[in-house]
This record gives C-alpha cells, sequence and structure tokens, in this order.
C-alpha cells in the first residue's frame, strides 16, 4: 500500500506578519521538497474542511465560535503575542483538522498504510478554549477523539516529537484513559509546561523534558528507555505523531540539535511499533518547523521513510 499526503491550498491563504516564524512559506518549502521524482509514489490527497461537530470533539462550543469571531475581514489581527488570524484562517485550520482526520479514515479504512498532513497552522498549544502558540484547533488530539469516538477504538497513542511542549494536546487528552500522550521537548522553552510530574488524570501522560543543545544520541537514548517501552505496554491500535522539526539543529526558536538523519531513526522506530501492534496504521500531522531549508529536509526524510515502509 502507499502513503497518503493530505494537503490543502488554504494553507497558503493563512497570514502572518512579515517576519513571523510561523509563516506561508513553510508550506511553499514542504511542497517544493515533496515534488521531487522520489515522491511521486505518494497518495496525493485533498485535505477536506472538518465540521463544527468535529471541533467540538475536544473543544466547547464557545471556542469555537469565538474564533470564528475573531476572523477579520482585512488584514492581520493577533489573539496574542504569538497567534495571528487573516481572512481565511479559520478555513486553513478547519482543512488541517479535517485533513487528519481523512488520513486517521483512510488509514484505518486499509486504503493506505500511513499518512502524513501538510497543513498550517499548527494544533498542538492549542487548549480547550485557548489559541495559543500559532495554533487555533487542537488537530492531533481532535484526530484521537475521532478514532476512539467514531472508529470504537480502544487505545490511540499520540507522540509529539515538537521541541516546544504539546500543552493543547495533553489538555484535550487529560482526562482520557483511552488515549495515551508522550511529549519529547526541550526545557527550559516556551510554553514552560510538560514536566514529568504531569501524568493525566488517567495516567495518560508522559513528559520527556531534553536540555538544550542535547543532540540526537541522549534522544535517541530517552526514546530506547522510556517511550518505546511506553508503547509496548500501551499497544497503540494507531498511532498519530505530532511531527515537529524544530528540534533540528538549524531552527531559530529553540536549541535542540538533531539532525534529519534523527528524525530518520525516529520515524523508523515509530513503524516499527505500528507494524507490531496497530497493523502500520500511522497517521503524521505537522507542527512546528521554522527554519525553512531544515523544515523541508527534515518533512523529505520523515515522508520518505514512511513511504519506504508503506511498501
Amino acid at each position: 500500500m502507499a502513503t497518503a499526503l493530505f494537503s490543502h491550498e488554504s494553507s497558503l491563504q493563512h497570514q502572518t506578519p512579515a517576519g513571523h516564524a510561523e509563516q506561508v512559506a513553510r508550506i511553499e518549502h514542504i511542497q517544493a521538497a515533496l515534488k521531487a521524482a522520489k515522491f511521486d509514489g505518494l497518495d496525493r490527497r485533498e485535505a477536506p474542511a472538518c465540521s463544527d461537530a468535529d471541533i467540538l470533539l475536544c473543544h466547547p462550543q464557545s471556542h469555537l465560535e469565538a474564533i470564528t469571531a475573531a476572523e477579520p475581514e482585512s488584514g492581520i489581527i493577533s489573539l496574542d503575542e504569538d497567534t495571528f488570524m487573516s481572512p481565511g484562517s479559520t478555513l486553513a485550520a478547519r482543512h488541517g483538522v479535517g485533513g487528519c482526520l481523512a488520513a486517521v479514515d483512510a488509514v484505518l479504512a486499509g486504503e493506505v498504510s500511513n499518512a502524513f498532513v501538510a497543513c498550517r497552522p499548527p494544533g498542538h498549544h492549542a487548549e480547550q478554549s485557548k489559541p495559543m502558540g500559532f495554533c487555533l484547533f487542537g488537530t492531533a488530539a481532535i484526530a484521537a477523539k475521532h478514532a476512539l469516538e467514531r472508529h470504537g477504538l480502544s487505545r490511540v497513542a499520540v507522540v509529539d516529537f515538537d521541541v516546544h511542549h504539546g500543552n493543547g494536546t495533553q489538555a484535550l487528552l487529560w482526562n482520557e484513559p483511552r488515549s495515551l500522550f508522550i511529549g519529547s521537548h526541550q526545557n527550559p522553552l516556551w510554553p514552560g509546561t510538560g514536566m514529568p510530574e504531569e501524568t493525566g488524570a488517567q495516567d495518560n501522560v508522559m513528559n520527556l523534558p531534553l536540555p538544550p543543545h542535547s543532540d540526537g544520541r541522549l534522544m535517541r537514548a530517552t526514546y530506547e528507555a522510556e517511550v518505546f517501552p511506553a508503547l509496548e505496554a500501551f499497544k497503540p491500535e494507531l498511532l498519530i505523531l505530532s511531527a515537529g522539526f524544530d528540534a533540528h539543529k538549524d531552527d531559530p526558536l529553540a536549541q535542540l540539535e538533531w539532525s534529519e538523519a534523527d528524525f530518520v531513526w525516529l520515524t523508523h522506530k515509530f513503524c516499527d511499533l505500528a507494524d507490531k501492534h496497530c497493523h502500520g496504521r500511522v497517521v503524521s500531522t505537522l507542527e512546528g518547523g521554522y527554519d525553512l531549508n531544515a523544515l523541508a529536509a527534515s518533512v523529505a526524510a520523515h515522508v520518505e521513510v514512511l513511504m519506504e515502509r508503506a511498501g
């Protein structure tokens, strides 16, 4: 089977101020990288827009209404010092969520082995009623709830390897015993959450802070010692990845020192686990990554492994 790539042109309509790290060019660079001949085998699909009911799997109606009402008719407005909206931002976020849900549907239906969702804005910082950190809706958490509530799965794991802690995903899944959320991230670093003692209401959260300037060797040792044993014990029926590539050594917003080779290693390991426990079913959704060349190269490396493993 193939690897599906979900994307939508609305990602190019969500505008942020000049010089902002989370910019349209992120998607443009990813698109260019994935046009190489070696990616001809991707099953390229248009990400659909999600419904209100999809968003309400994790967020209250008041949050949906507030985001919708906040979108300007022209120009760019700020929701906080980091998070901005322009005309089309809500639609872009809806296509990001919808793409992730469609990826879950396709993988669980056996149409494809795995999937990557190349949409923006990202989602893993959005809490129940609080947009933040460039994020409007909690994409990965909504996808997990979709798999649990609508597909009847019993165990869904979400692993977030973005350099910033996925506080939103953690908050949205805090009380969900059928999920396991695992996050590795730099500490200290914004948003300042993600300490080991944050374990979830159902002992369903694992946080692995990594020190600034640590490299892939520490990451690999940490995942071997902590992450993979936890996933083995949980035996997920679906693995969702919050795929942030800002732990790369060239990223301007943090100080971890990973390389493309580290993302390749990590992706293979996730696929190994998925092959063992969930019939290879992996859905990966784009989060961070703000050096454009490093982002493009890292995404390409990640997707190439997914394609190889889809076989």
